[in-house]
C-alpha cells in the first residue's frame, strides 16, 4: 500500500496473515487459519484510525484501488479513498476476505493439513460470529487495540452488528448497511434454491471436484438467482425493459432478451472466480445469522458506541423495516442511533451504486466520531 496524492490511483496489494488455530462456534477445530487482506491509507502513531471494512457475501479483500497487473478497481472503489467516504488521508482502511472464502483467506478449497487435500466438505461448519472471531485476531497481529468503525453492506452489515454484539469493547462506532439481525424465511429460501442448483449440478460430486470439472453450470445457476435479488422492479425495466438481443423476434430458448443475457454473463463470469462449495458454506452461515431480540447487545457495557444505519427504498432483498427493526433495538438499548433510508431505484445493489447520498453521511458520521477520539 502506498500513499497518494488526490489525482492518482490507490495501489492496493493483498497480504496474508496466519492467525493459527480457531475455535469454531461449533467447538471444532480449525487449524493453520490465513486470512487474506488490503489496507489503505496509513495506521496513525496512536493507532486509533483504523477502520474495517466487511465485504458483502461474494466480495472479497480487493476493496479499493487497483492490483498491480489488473484493470478492474475494488468492489467499493467509489466509497474508499483520498477525499471519498472512508478518507485514507484520514484514516487507516482495513479489508479482509471471510473465513470460508475462496480469495485467499482458509475455506473448503484450501489445503486440509491433515489430508493434503482441499477440504472440500470436510471443511467444518461456521457462523458470521467465526468470520469476525478471525477478523478480530487480524486486528490484533495489527496491534490495534480499538476500531474508530467497523462499516459493511448486506453481509457485511451482518458482521458490523456481529462485531458489536461479540467486541462491543473493541470499536467506537457501527455502520451496518443494507442488512438485517436475521434472515427471514424468503432470504433462507432463496440460497436454498441457489445451494440445491449447485449441488444438483452433476459435477458437484459432494463436494469432491477440485481434481475434476467444476459444477461450474450448478453455481453459475446459482449467481443469477442472486442478481435478481440484488435489482429492483424498476431498475430492471429501465435498464433492459422487453428488449430483445436480436430483433428478428424469433421464438427460441435462448437467452434472447437482454435481461437473460445478462443474467447469463453475470453468471459465466462469477465461476471464473468463486468456488461452489464456498458458496454452499457462506449462503448458510448468513441463513443461520441471527442477533434479534435478547440476543442483540442485552447486556453491553459500552454504551458508547455509536451507530449509523443505512438502508434504501427500493432494497426488497433487505427491505427497510429490516433496518427499521435494527433501529429500534439500539434505541431501546439507549444506544447513540442515526438511521436513513436513501429513496433510490437500484434495489439491493443501492449500496454499491448510490454513493453520493452515502458518501455525504458516512463524512459527517466519521468526523463526529473521530472528534472525540483523534482530536482529544
Amino acid at each position: 500500500m502506498t500513499e497518494h496524492s488526490e489525482n492518482s490511483s490507490l495501489i492496493a496489494t493483498v497480504k496474508y496473515c496466519k492467525i493459527g488455530n480457531v475455535i469454531l462456534e461449533s467447538t471444532k477445530q480449525l487449524g493453520d487459519v490465513t486470512i487474506a487482506y488490503e489496507t489503505y491509507g496509513i495506521l496513525n502513531e496512536k493507532k486509533n484510525n483504523a477502520i474495517l471494512i466487511t465485504h458483502g457475501f461474494s466480495g472479497d479483500a480487493h476493496a479499493a484501488g487497483f492490483r498491480e497487473h489488473e484493470a478492474k478497481p475494488g468492489w467499493w472503489s467509489n466509497m474508499i479513498g483520498h477525499r471519498k467516504a472512508f478518507d485514507t488521508s484520514k484514516y487507516f482502511v482495513i479489508c479482509s476476505n471471510v473465513l470460508g472464502g475462496c480469495a485467499g483467506t482458509t475455506g473448503p478449497s484450501s489445503i486440509n493439513p491433515n489430508s493434503n487435500n482441499p477440504y472440500a466438505l470436510d471443511f467444518p461448519t461456521m457462523t458470521i460470529a467465526d468470520m469476525v472471531h478471525c477478523q478480530k485476531k487480524l486486528i490484533e497481529s495489527l496491534e490495534i487495540d480499538k476500531l474508530l468503525a467497523v462499516a459493511g453492506g448486506s453481509m457485511g452489515g451482518m458482521q458490523v452488528l456481529q462485531w458489536a454484539v461479540s467486541y462491543p469493547e473493541k470499536i467506537r462506532s457501527a455502520i451496518p448497511i443494507s442488512t438485517t439481525m436475521k434472515h427471514y424465511p424468503q432470504q433462507i429460501a432463496f440460497n436454498e434454491v441457489a445451494r440445491q442448483s449447485i449441488m444438483a449440478d452433476t459435477s458437484w460430486n459432494n463436494g469432491n471436484y477440485y481434481n475434476q470439472p467444476h459444477p461450474e453450470r450448478g453455481l453459475a445457476i446459482a449467481r443469477m438467482i442472486g442478481h435478481i435479488t440484488y435489482m429492483s422492479d424498476k431498475s430492471m425495466q429501465e435498464k433492459f425493459s422487453r428488449n430483445l438481443k436480436d430483433k428478428d423476434h424469433t421464438f427460441k430458448f435462448t437467452s434472447d432478451f437482454e435481461v437473460e443475457g445478462y443474467l447469463k454473463c453475470r453468471g459465466d463470469t462469477f465461476v471464473k472466480r468463486f468456488d461452489a462449495n464456498s458458496y454452499l458454506y457462506i449462503t448458510k452461515a448468513m441463513d443461520y445469522f441471527d442477533v434479534s431480540g435478547n440476543k442483540f447487545l442485552p447486556n453491553a457495557k459500552n454504551k458508547d458506541i455509536k451507530f449509523l444505519v443505512i438502508s434504501f427504498s427500493s432494497d426488497w432483498l433487505y427491505p427497510p423495516y429490516q433496518s427499521e427493526n435494527i433501529v429500534k433495538h439500539l434505541t431501546l438499548r439507549g444506544y447513540n442511533t442515526t438511521y436513513v433510508e436513501i429513496k433510490s431505484t437500484y434495489g439491493h445493489d443501492s449500496f454499491l451504486v448510490e454513493i453520493k447520498n452515502q458518501t455525504k453521511l458516512v463524512i459527517h458520521f466519521l468526523e463526529k466520531v473521530s472528534k472525540e477520539v483523534l482530536y482529544d
